[in-house]
């Protein structure tokens, strides 16, 4: 049975209002969460930018779903950090939580002021960030010295069943450089032949466990809220995975999205006033290989699509 997920941006949502919604969503019937992680918006619109790490620990306590992050070790994030948070949220929710380890965003790891390095390094920074993470939940004592370093460190609490360490990817270039070491892949929602291909890329290259689809979607009551609503929070994320990657402030993804359209946003988000359209188009997504569907309404009001979706799609879809 394919599982049928949500998704929580903070990027747009107010934490208390991420949680209260990701209730809502387990009493609608959805199986699973997922959440961003962020520094900052993609838009001034959007708004928002809670961390993700605090968040995770009240929407497992107060739910009964499993959730999983997307988190870009090495710069913002130190990978012992990042092993130590996994290890006791994975101690305390067993079986519940998965991270998604990825190359990063300039957006998000400017911050530090360190240089925004250039993808193959990025590349290399991530597998020695797995590396590390991994032997840490294993329990060992790691030393390393790399793009990343680590002295003497070690986690003293460590879950009993080993969270998931998944690849999001959003090229096949990604999806083929760091199959190895991935328990499962994540990626967002694409026609289904480039799907298709990047599945069997994935697995060609050794690449285990589930495939799962975040799928960006408007959906309002009529065809022309649901293009607003896309329009108005989603039109920073319509270019190339290079430019998503490398633009380093929410000013600068608003002025290079200043002429988007609806055209270009329809690219990136499924939009539709059909319930019925929307269902069959997640269904050829399913149906292409996706074992997980994590849907993310665009919107910043979220109780209708909830509620719509709980009764008239998620039964289709199982």
């Amino acid at each position: 049975m394919t599982v049928v997920g949500f998704h929580v941006s903070h990027e747009q949502l107010h934490p208390a209002e991420g949680l209260r919604v990701a209730r809502l969503a387990q009493d609608a019937g959805f199986d699973a969460g997922m959440c961003s992680d962020h520094v900052a918006p993609w838009s001034e619109r959007q708004g928002e930018s809670g961390l993700s790490w605090s968040w995770l620990g009240a929407a497992l306590a107060t739910t009964q779903l499993s959730f999983g992050t997307v988190c870009a070790p090495g710069q913002r994030y130190h990978p012992v950090i990042v092993a130590q948070a996994i290890a006791t949220l994975g101690a305390m929710y067993p079986g519940r939580l998965w991270v998604a380890l990825a190359s990063g965003e300039n957006l998000n790891e400017h911050v530090t002021g360190d240089p925004w390095p250039p993808k193959p390094e990025r590349d290399a920074r991530l597998a020695e960030c797995v590396q590390v993470i991994r032997a840490l939940l294993r329990g060992e004592e790691v030393d390393h010295t790399g793009l990343v370093v680590a002295r003497r460190a070690r986690l003293w609490t460590l879950p009993e069943i080993m969270p998931l360490l998944i690849l999001p990817a959003l090229t096949v270039a990604t999806a083929r450089r760091h199959a190895p070491w991935a328990d499962g892949l994540v990626t967002v929602n694409k026609p289904v032949e480039e799907l298709r291909q990047m599945i069997e890329t994935y697995r060609e290259a050794g690449g285990q466990g589930e495939i799962a689809v975040q799928v960006h979607l408007s959906w309002a009551p009529t065809e022309a809220e649901a293009e607003a609503t896309a329009l108005d929070q989603w039109r920073t994320l319509t270019g190339p995975p290079e430019v998503a990657a490398d633009t380093a402030t929410t000013a600068e993804f608003d002025a290079l999205a200043a002429d988007v359209d609806v055209a270009d946003v329809r690219r990136a988000v499924l939009v539709s006033a059909d319930l019925g359209e929307l269902t069959a188009r997640l269904a050829a997504l399913r149906d292409a290989g996706a074992d997980r569907l994590y849907l993310h309404h665009v919107g910043k009001q979220q109780d209708a699509f909830i509620e719509a979706f709980g009764e008239h799609v998620l039964p289709a879809l199982r």
